[in-house]
Parts: C-alpha cells; sequence; structure tokens
C-alpha cells in the first residue's frame, strides 16, 4: 500500500537512527525495539500517531512541528507493521 511505503521511507529518514534499520531497537539511546510484539504504550494506530506526534518519556521526540498529520499517520502505518500489525 502507499502508505506502507510512504511510511517506510518516513521511517528510514527520521527514525532508523534511534530504533535501527529493521525495528530492532538501540537500548543505548532509550529506543525500545518495534519490532516484536511488546508495545510498552499500545499497539494499535491511534496510540502509535499519539507517540510519534507527542513523543514518549522525554526520550523519544514529538514529531508534531516537524512531520504533518498525513506523514505521521503514514509513518505509524509502517510502525504497526514492523510489530507484526496488519
Amino acid at each position: 500500500t502507499p502508505a506502507y511505503v510512504n511510511g517506510q521511507a518516513i521511517y528510514v529518514k527520521n527514525c532508523a537512527s534511534c530504533h535501527g534499520d529493521q525495528g530492532e531497537g538501540k537500548t543505548d539511546v532509550g529506543a525500545p525495539a518495534l519490532n516484536n510484539d511488546i508495545w510498552l504504550f499500545g499497539s494499535d494506530h491511534g496510540t502509535i500517531v499519539q507517540t510519534i506526534t507527542y513523543g514518549r518519556m522525554g526520550i523519544m521526540p514529538a514529531w508534531e512541528t516537524r512531520l504533518s498529520d498525513s506523514t505521521i499517520k503514514q509513518l505509524a502505518v509502517y510502525v504497526h507493521s514492523l510489530g507484526g500489525g496488519r
């Protein structure tokens, strides 16, 4: 789907440096793995959008001023797929 493909490109550009190329996470920077079924804050699309938009725990940055709403939603589709979401 286009949202998945666009989300993957957005992920590579903005998220992979902390969460890893395959979503494996980098504990040394406090970035959890995204490619398993362990979701710290919830795995539904809305929660993923919220996390990307507003950040988490002062470690995950808020992206609301850097990415548009539609871009965040596309990114959420891709992130959701990393953890086995459909």
